[in-house]
């Protein structure tokens, strides 16, 4: 399956719409990045259950700031609206497969059930000071 050119208008739903989708920030003049895009497009054909998008950081600046890309390349990784993996620099191809497979191998029962503990802690101790 072709990458996904991902931009402000399509980025929600693209999340929202598919169970796992990996997400590369880049830009033209990054020499790392332009190394690691035949990797990256490379995955795209082989994992055709996932949707492999391309947020160019030079024409989406605002989805980089959403969510703080500092350098690039940056990775990240959604599944069921959950980030799983966020990491700057790009990846031999090697690893990068085997972060694929670690994503689809994970729990994701489990990891909900984190992110709505960590939600309630983060609630707690907000309430009852309203006197």
């Amino acid at each position: 399956m072709p990458t996904v050119e991902l931009t402000k208008e399509n980025f929600e739903s693209t999340i929202n719409d598919n169970d796992t989708v990996v997400v590369d920030f880049w830009a033209e003049w990054c020499g790392p990045c332009q190394v690691f895009g035949p990797t990256f497009e490379a995955a795209s054909d082989q994992h055709s259950d996932i949707v492999f998008g391309k947020v160019d950081t030079e024409a989406q600046p605002e989805l980089a700031g959403l969510f703080n890309v500092r350098s690039i390349p940056t990775l990240m990784v959604f599944r069921e609206n959950v980030v799983l993996y966020s990491e700057a620099g790009a990846l031999p191809s090697d690893a990068f497969d085997s972060l694929i497979s670690q994503v689809k191998g994970v729990d994701m029962e489990d990891v909900h059930r984190q992110v709505a503990e960590q939600e309630a802690k983060g609630s707690e101790g907000h309430e009852g000071h309203d006197h």
